[in-house]
C-alpha cells in the first residue's frame, strides 16, 4: 500500500471515529485539484518563485541510485491556502486551522460562462442563489468552490493573471475573476460555510485594491483555497474535499494538496 492510500485511510478513519461524517470510499473516483509545483508555477507578482536545486541525483559511490533536492517557495503561490491570519491579525494561522474546516462536502458553483465575457467578473450573491434554486440551500458547513474556467489558462501567466510582469507594475495589471465582497459577507453571515476556493490567483478579483473579500472571510476565520484546477471535473454537488496544507507554524498561507472524491 502506498503512502498516499494509507494517508487517505487514516483520514477516513479519523472522520468516522470522531463522527464528523461517514464516507463510503468503496465506489467513486478521485480528482486532483492541485497544480504541480515547478519552475512554471504561477506566483503573485511580488512573491519569490518556486526553486528546486539538486543535492544529489544519480548512482552514488555505493552503487545504487539516490536523489534528493532542496526547494524554496513562497507561502502564496501555486495551489495554496490563505489562512485567516493573512488579512486578519486575530485570525488563525495555518497550523491553527481545524482539520474539520479542510475536509467536507463541496458544492461547486460554475460561473465560467460569465468569466468568459468579463475576465474581471466577481461572483455575486445571485450566482449563489441561482445555484440554490436548482440544488437546494448550501449545506451547513460546506466548502464552497467556484469554477471560473481560468485554470485552463495555466501556466500562461498573461492569460491566467492578465500580466507576466513582476513587482508593483505586475500587481497594477492583474486581471482575473474573484468573489464579490457582498458574496463573501453572504456566505459568512447567511450561510455557514467553513472554507471557500476557486481556480484563480486570489479570492478577490485581480483589480482589487482593498481585498475586502479576504478581510470579510478571514474576520470570520474562513480560509481560502486559491489556484485550484480541474473544478470542471466535479459535479455541482456531492463531492467531498480533502485540503491538506503544509503545516507551517505561524504561517499566513502554505502550499496545498487538495483532492476530491466523487461517489458514483
Amino acid at each position: 500500500m502506498n503512502d498516499f492510500r494509507y494517508l487517505l485511510m487514516l483520514i477516513c478513519w479519523f472522520l468516522i471515529s470522531t463522527r464528523v461524517f461517514a464516507l463510503d470510499l468503496s465506489g467513486g473516483r478521485w480528482v486532483d485539484l492541485t497544480h504541480d509545483f515547478s519552475e512554471e508555477t504561477i506566483y503573485w507578482p511580488t512573491a519569490d518563485k518556486f526553486k528546486k536545486t539538486t543535492v544529489f541525483e544519480g548512482v552514488n559511490d555505493k552503487g545504487y541510485f539516490y536523489s534528493a533536492y532542496n526547494i524554496k517557495t513562497a507561502e502564496h503561490g501555486g495551489t495554496h491556502i490563505d489562512a485567516p491570519f493573512h488579512f486578519y491579525k486575530k485570525g488563525k494561522t495555518v497550523e491553527q486551522i481545524p482539520i474539520e474546516q479542510l475536509v467536507g462536502t463541496a458544492p461547486v458553483i460554475d460561473v465560467s460562462e460569465k468569466a468568459k465575457i468579463d475576465r474581471d467578473y466577481q461572483v455575486s450573491v445571485q450566482d449563489v442563489r441561482d445555484w440554490e434554486v436548482v440544488h437546494g440551500q448550501l449545506p451547513n458547513g460546506a466548502i464552497v468552490l467556484f469554477n471560473t474556467g481560468f485554470s485552463q489558462h495555466w501556466p500562461n501567466k498573461v492569460r491566467y493573471m492578465g500580466t507576466s510582469k513582476v513587482g508593483q507594475q505586475g500587481v497594477k495589471e492583474l486581471s482575473f475573476p474573484g468573489i464579490h465582497p457582498e458574496t463573501a459577507r453572504f456566505l459568512s453571515e447567511k450561510r455557514n460555510v467553513k472554507s471557500v476556493g476557486l481556480d484563480t490567483p486570489s479570492i478577490d478579483f485581480g483589480k482589487s485594491i482593498e481585498f475586502k473579500t479576504h478581510q470579510i472571510l478571514f474576520e470570520n476565520n474562513i480560509p481560502g483555497f486559491e489556484n485550484l484546477t480541474n473544478l470542471d471535473q466535479l459535479p455541482a454537488k456531492g463531492a467531498t474535499i480533502f485540503a491538506l496544507p503544509m503545516k507551517i507554524k505561524g504561517g499566513s498561507g502554505a502550499p496545498l494538496r487538495i483532492i476530491a472524491f466523487v461517489p458514483e
